[in-house]
């Protein structure tokens, strides 16, 4: 890896990060050695990168740090490819067409030495199952995960029981074959996984959940790991 590069993807991997990262794994990450992360970041807080920590203890990079969001490299382009072209063969369109437009957009403005790894990527998502079918408007569920809002459904179970549920929402996952919200169900009070296509009707309504932001997937997340799989 080139020196430059190897600059740059250290401050791609504090940029995503949170919490501050150890040389160690920065030298796991890029397979190469702590002597060299120390020297690397030492060179980039010389050129005025706010970093802050020191060796031992991490590095964090300072939340209101820029840099120019399209320097990609291949992997990345290549990377952002394969997530493309898995949404574009999904069943919302909405988010198809974004993805069709992410791809003309970096298209647009990557240096030409770039375009062949966005014209002909090296990597592709398998051929779509055929989805089963519903007429769920995704763009609305996704609309009341954003906003917090509780949804009211007539769902029907696996045993072809109707039932109607009041659900706060954590996020609409997309699986090969299907779609599947994951939500807290206040009739059974824990959190139910609805396929949308056994979804009947559902409805928007104006409560809101009244939890802070995060707060419903950081419980899903501890209730997730606690039974170790999809119920």
């Amino acid at each position: 890896m080139r020196r430059a590069d190897r600059i740059f993807q250290i401050i791609q991997i504090l940029r995503r990060s949170t919490r501050p990262v150890t040389a160690a794994a920065l030298a796991e990450e890029l397979e190469i050695s702590k002597r060299t992360v120390y020297r690397d970041v030492a060179d980039l807080m010389g050129q005025r990168v706010p970093i802050e920590g020191e060796a031992g203890l991490g590095y964090l990079l300072a939340a209101d740090y820029d840099m120019p969001p399209l320097m990609l490299t291949p992997d990345e382009i290549e990377a952002v490819m394969l997530g493309a072209q898995w949404v574009i063969r999904r069943s919302d369109k909405i988010l198809s067409s974004a993805a069709r437009d992410v791809v003309a957009k970096i298209a647009a403005v990557v240096p030409e030495h770039l375009r062949p790894f966005i014209v002909e990527p090296s990597v592709g998502a398998k051929p779509t199952i055929q989805e089963s079918e519903d007429d769920v408007d995704t763009a609305m569920l996704r609309s009341a995960i954003r906003k917090g809002r509780k949804l009211w459904l007539r769902y029907r179970t696996v045993a072809g029981e109707e039932t109607e549920r009041t659900v706060w929402l954590v996020i609409l996952g997309y699986a090969e074959s299907n779609r599947v919200l994951v939500a807290w169900c206040e009739l059974r009070q824990s959190f139910r996984h609805f396929r949308t296509d056994r979804i009947i009707e559902v409805r928007m309504l104006d409560e809101i959940t009244g939890l802070r932001q995060g707060e419903l997937r950081r419980r899903w997340q501890i209730w997730h790991e606690a039974n170790a799989r999809f119920p």
